[in-house]
This record gives C-alpha cells, sequence and structure tokens, in this order.
C-alpha cells in the first residue's frame, strides 16, 4: 500500500512538472506575475491613472472597446503579415543570388548593409511620399525591418554546408542546382530558422513604426490617437494586444518550424 501511495505521488509530481514546463502555462504563469507587480506599483505608489493605468482599468477598456480595439489588430496582423512574407522572400532571394552569383555578392552586399545602416524612422516619411499612407507602406516597413536577418542567415546556412557532402554529389554527377535543392537548402533551414523567429519578433516594430509616422487604422493609430486624448488606459490596452499578438505570432512560428524541420535541434 505504502508502494503504492508513493508511486501516485511520484506521478502526480512527475504531471504537475511537465504541465508547469508547458510554454503556455510558463507564459500565463510569469503574466500574471508580472499584473501582480504592476497593480502592487500602482497601489504603492498612488500612481493616478494619467501616468500609469491600474490592470483592472485596461481590462475595463479592453471590453469596453473590443470592437475598435479588434478592427485596429486585424490590420496591423495583416501588415505584419504581409511584410513577414514579403521580407521572407526577398531575404531567400538575395542569399540565393549572393550563393550562386559570387561577382554579384560583392553589389548586393552594400544595399543588404544599407537597408539596416538607415534608420526606420528616417526612410519612413519617405515610403509615406512614395507608397501613400495605407497599408503598403507599412507592409515594406516591415519588410525591410526583417530583410537583414533573414538574408544573413540564410546565406551563412547556405555557405557552411559540409563540403564533403557537396564533394560527394558532385562526384555522383549532380548539378549546381541539385546540389542547392537536396543538399544545400536542407542544411541551411535550421539556421534560417533562427532567421525566421527573429523576423517574426521584429517585424511589428516595422508596421507599427509605420503607422505612427502616418495612417488611419492600426493599432499604432490607435495608441497615437488616445495618447493624445489622454486615453491611457486605451493605449495600454492597445499596447498589450500588440504584445499579446507578437508572442502568439511567435509560438506558432516556432511550433510550425520545429514541425517542418525535425532535423533542426539533432
Amino acid at each position: 500500500m505504502t508502494d503504492t501511495t508513493q508511486y501516485n505521488k511520484l506521478v502526480s509530481q512527475t504531471a504537475v512538472r511537465e504541465s508547469l514546463d508547458h510554454p503556455v502555462i510558463r507564459l500565463c504563469i510569469t503574466t500574471l506575475i508580472i499584473l501582480a507587480i504592476w497593480q502592487a506599483v500602482v497601489v504603492v505608489f498612488e500612481l493616478p491613472s494619467f501616468i500609469l493605468p491600474a490592470p483592472l482599468d485596461v481590462m475595463d477598456r479592453l471590453i469596453d472597446r473590443y470592437d475598435v480595439l479588434l478592427g485596429h489588430s486585424w490590420v496591423t496582423a495583416q501588415e505584419i503579415l504581409l511584410g513577414l512574407l514579403l521580407g521572407l522572400s526577398m531575404g531567400l532571394l538575395f542569399a540565393l543570388q549572393m550563393l550562386m552569383f559570387e561577382p554579384l555578392k560583392r553589389w548586393l552586399l552594400p544595399i543588404l548593409i544599407a537597408s539596416q545602416a538607415i534608420p526606420v524612422f528616417a526612410i519612413a516619411p519617405i515610403l509615406m511620399l512614395w507608397l501613400g499612407y495605407g497599408i503598403a507602406s507599412k507592409v515594406v516597413m516591415a519588410a525591410i525591418i526583417i530583410f537583414f536577418p533573414v538574408t544573413t542567415c540564410c546565406y551563412d546556412g547556405l555557405r557552411n554546408t559540409p563540403r564533403g557532402y557537396l564533394d560527394l554529389a558532385q562526384t555522383m554527377g549532380a548539378t549546381k542546382w541539385q546540389c542547392l535543392r537536396h543538399i544545400q537548402l536542407p542544411a541551411a533551414l535550421p539556421t534560417l530558422a533562427s532567421g525566421i523567429r527573429v523576423a517574426v519578433v521584429v517585424a511589428p516594430i516595422g508596421a507599427v513604426v509605420g503607422e505612427w509616422v502616418g495612417s488611419s487604422a492600426g493599432l499604432g493609430y490607435l495608441m497615437l490617437q488616445a495618447n493624445a486624448r489622454m486615453i491611457i488606459d486605451e493605449m495600454f490596452a492597445a499596447l498589450f494586444i500588440l504584445a499579446l499578438l507578437s508572442i502568439s505570432l511567435y509560438f506558432v512560428t516556432d511550433k510550425l518550424l520545429k514541425k517542418w524541420i525535425p532535423w533542426e535541434n539533432q
């Protein structure tokens, strides 16, 4: 009887540890701790709502204005997803061009560096002038900000393919395209996955910066409007949704990458 009790206790402890180790559970616990600290700071220092609203005030704003927040969130989500699609496509294309055409690398590398050397805020007004205040300028802004990490990670992965694999394939008569398709691209996928994870995290920055410079919709636009009217709890509500959107996008992307690239952690 004692052995059975100890065994059941061990099983329950193991189940608790495994449940606590789940990323969603860890995220929820961390969020609750942050909210508790936030509430304590507001209460202890008696901060007015226009300086730091309490979490409950932000929650009330989320409930009262859920329809408006949802509409602006959908606009920002579209900008992020389309920016990711454009940035990933351009990054992969540039990496392949630098790999396949070595002389072209000397011409493309300055463009790659310049895309990150110029601050995003500096080029945002120019993009607004060229592409207007619609979704196009925000998509391009998000694509520019993720262009560098995606290109460098993909190029490094392609370039660092084990030389023995390539020599063996060439000995067996494989063409340059076959080596790229069957050896270099699969070998580069783990490194490219790291670049995609970085891109997913920073893409919302480009979209929101574009909305700050000029827009008529989106979470960044809503935050500016709320700040101008001193509705600070609404600004925090928009910020909370933006953080939730970014975190959800990262976890979904990470899950898909682990499924599609099972050899990544081997």
